[in-house]
């Protein structure tokens, strides 16, 4: 049986699933909370490669929320991204890459304790030979969730 604390523990940790590695490049401080004495509200720079398109690596920024809350992960990161995505490499796209208009998920990281993620999916449009990501919330604002998109050629 697991110890709550362990629980607790699982469930606050940011999931970068599927991405086989996910590297932290960075982060800026955006505001100091509680004068110093806990974690900063921080922009994030995280890099994954595409496990099935060899060749591609992608760059998301993302908004962390700071102060006790933050530091302890309960706290709810705003639901704002940018995404950029490059050849690293000869693209070399994988049989097994999913090809439909739903796309395949790639990279996803919990933003909230509890139902909200940042995502990306792959999208292959193999007639202007391009592998094209999409970053999106899946906590709608306004009826509709955030999202970014960037493009890799395949040449």
């Amino acid at each position: 049986m697991l110890r709550p604390a362990l629980l607790a523990a699982a469930l606050l940790l940011p999931a970068a699933a599927l991405a086989e590695e996910t590297k932290e490049i960075g982060h800026v401080n955006t505001a100091l909370t509680n004068m110093g004495l806990t974690r900063s509200h921080q922009i994030v720079i995280e890099r994954f490669d595409d496990p099935k398109i060899e060749g591609v690596s992608c760059y998301i920024a993302q908004a962390r929320t700071g102060g006790l809350k933050g530091m302890v992960g309960v706290a709810e990161d705003p639901a704002r991204f940018a995404l950029s995505c490059t050849a690293t490499g000869p693209v070399k796209v994988s049989e097994a890459a999913r090809r439909s208009e739903k796309g395949e998920r790639v990279y996803e990281s919990a933003t909230s304790l509890f139902f909200k993620e940042t995502r990306v999916h792959r999208f292959l449009d193999e007639e202007r030979n391009v592998v094209v990501y999409m970053a999106w919330s899946t906590k709608l604002v306004e009826g509709s969730p955030y999202n970014a998109v960037a493009v890799v050629p395949m040449r």
